[in-house]
């Protein structure tokens, strides 16, 4: 019994090293296919594969050409999501918050995103509520 232990014990720590090594790889092909231009930032948040949920946003970000801390710093401070958050910590609507905002710059040809107005609206409301951009400077008309 001892001896099924102390092999376990071995295997466990040779286990974690494949797996993290597994984890890398997937992320190099990754961010070389993202530098490339074959697959998009959006994509990936959209998608949320295994191995990007422990990696920071900043970093997958700054796999695009042309970005650097400045330009993601920006962009993420529009949606107010930290710079070191995991992806995988992201709820499903902030993920998709910065994959429009990725992708409505990528159309527009604009070097920095424009959507701080948007992004900064609150996005759940209460029932019956309108918007304070529909009800004018009344605030919110109850339906």
């Amino acid at each position: 019994m001892a001896d099924r232990e102390r092999s376990a014990d071995r295997e466990q720590p040779l286990r974690a090293l494949q797996h993290a090594n597994r984890i890398r790889s997937a992320r190099a092909r990754m961010k070389r296919a993202i530098a490339r231009g074959e697959l998009s930032v959006a994509e990936v948040l959209v998608e949320c594969p295994e191995h990007v949920k422990t990696m920071a946003i900043a970093d997958l970000l700054m796999c695009q050409r042309r970005w650097g801390e400045t330009r993601c710093r920006r962009l993420l401070e529009t949606v107010g999501i930290s710079e070191r958050r995991p992806v995988g910590s992201l709820t499903q609507r902030q993920r998709l918050v910065v994959a429009a905002m990725l992708e409505w710059r990528e159309r527009l040809g604009q070097s920095e995103p424009s959507l701080a107005p948007v992004a900064r609206q609150p996005f759940l409301r209460l029932p019956g509520e309108v918007p304070s951009a529909v009800g004018g400077r009344y605030g919110a008309i109850p339906c």
